[in-house]
């Protein structure tokens, strides 16, 4: 049983150092539209919840306007916006990402808006760890034309830049044990996390990132 077990961490760990070491595909990005469009003010919809965490909308909504205003946009506040369409009868985050760009500009007259997925939120126990993990998708959508001028996806864990093994096998299992019943108890143990995907998708200046806007000094180098 020990063998096995020796052997399956040598095999997961040569698995890693592969990836690892795999070169990282160059994405590129058409950003025409987006120039054109020369969005200043955006709307952000309350992001779309595909996780089985609850706390994954409010969560992920809270995080997403310091990175935008950061790059140089104006964002519509997202308490204000949430309340507007609860007034207008819309609380469900499906019904809100139907109702139509036109729409949008005629209630809240921002340049564009910002539909956000999250696919994963959450704490996940695996063979010799635990993570909490929170990955995204966005898209920029002009509100004048109904164009889509920028998309991007982002992801972040609690196990990032964790390489450290002391203790062995034994003392992998017992750490991450702890860390899944620390993770359980607190209230939200994905929010922190969700602020490092947030920055990482909506940042201005990244490869495949967002456009810096026009309250940025960087306005137009990108």
């Amino acid at each position: 049983m020990r063998a096995s077990l020796v052997r399956l961490v040598m095999g997961l760990s040569l698995l890693t150092l592969l990836v690892g070491c795999a070169p990282t595909p160059t994405q590129t990005v058409d950003y025409s539209a987006f120039k054109q469009a020369k969005p200043r003010s955006i709307l952000v919809l309350p992001p779309l919840n595909e996780s089985p965490d609850v706390k994954a909308t409010y969560s992920m909504l809270s995080q997403v306007t310091y990175p935008l205003a950061e790059a140089g946009y104006y964002v519509v506040p997202v308490a204000l916006a949430d309340e507007t369409f609860r007034q207008n009868g819309l609380s469900n985050v499906a019904d809100i990402h139907q109702v139509s760009p036109a729409k949008l500009r005629e209630i809240y007259g921002a340049d564009a808006a910002l539909y956000v997925t999250v696919s994963e939120y959450g704490t996940h126990y695996m063979l010799i760890s635990s993570a909490t993990i929170v990955t995204a998708t966005a898209k920029l959508v002009d509100l004048k034309s109904g164009t889509t001028l920028w998309t991007g996806s982002a992801t972040a864990s609690s196990e990032e830049g964790n390489s450290s093994n002391n203790g062995g096998l034994v003392g992998m299992l017992i750490t991450a044990a702890v860390k899944q019943i620390i993770n359980s108890s607190v209230d939200d143990a994905g929010y922190p996390i969700a602020g490092i995907t947030s920055a990482r998708l909506l940042s201005a200046g990244r490869p495949a990132g967002l456009l810096y806007g026009p309250r940025s000094p960087k306005y137009g180098s990108d």
